[in-house]
């Protein structure tokens, strides 16, 4: 029998210690803690700049929000990586928690550590700037956003897609047989990375780009 819960139940999982804390409380304190960044950005938003449109002040918590998660969440699996299954702080047992539905979060998985090394070192920095360059309204914010939603896309594109090949071509599972693991944590937390910079931040920055081009193009022809 393996002494922990993870799938495939063959994972090897180094000094497993079961959670101390229960799963309603840590997830209550990981909303808590976006709850409260998301108001204290809302606010210095406003605060510090109280004509910015309330859409470029959504985009400032989308990204804010994005950066913290990929720097100091995802940095901690960074630095931690390899003596995660016996922490009982609030990131590790969190990480423990969603490691039921992808267990390579607890065994070091090549792909997994590296794609997660380079959000944290650039991806989640350049969430910052982009949320910094909305809120000044500078120029810059739309061909750096395209270059932070297209990681995203790339990033989530390709955890998907080792994970499902491994389980439906290797027949080995990361995830629990559980429905609530797979769509719950796996499935909806990660495509929410894919809808948002998609539909909204994306489409937002290619049109305006866009439309910037068809001026440059249509200006000389007006003046002639």
């Amino acid at each position: 029998m393996p002494n922990h819960p993870y799938y495939p139940l063959d994972a090897n999982v180094v000094g497993y210690q079961p959670n101390e804390t229960p799963v309603l409380e840590l997830l209550l304190s990981a909303g808590g803690a976006c709850t409260v960044l998301l108001g204290v950005t809302f606010a210095l938003a406003s605060y510090v700049r109280p004509r910015l449109q309330l859409a470029d002040r959504i985009a400032i918590l989308w990204f804010v929000l994005s950066g913290s998660l990929h720097c100091f969440f995802e940095g901690y699996f960074m630095i931690h990586h390899d003596h995660m299954a016996s922490a009982q702080d609030l990131f590790g047992q969190l990480w423990k928690e969603y490691a039921l539905s992808d267990s390579r979060y607890m065994t070091s998985d090549t792909l997994v550590l590296c794609m997660e090394t380079m959000t944290v070192l650039l991806w989640g920095p350049l969430c910052f700037v982009v949320a910094y360059l909305t809120a000044t309204r500078d120029s810059l914010r739309h061909p750096i956003q395209v270059i932070v939603c297209m990681s995203h896309l790339y990033g989530d594109t390709l955890y998907y897609a080792t994970s499902l090949f491994d389980e439906y071509v290797h027949g080995r599972p990361y995830s629990r047989p559980e429905p609530y693991y797979f769509w719950l944590y796996y499935f909806l937390m990660n495509f929410i990375w894919i809808v948002v910079p998609a539909l909204d931040y994306l489409y937002q920055s290619i049109s305006t780009i866009s439309a910037a081009f068809k001026r440059l193009e249509l200006g000389p022809k007006k003046t002639n």
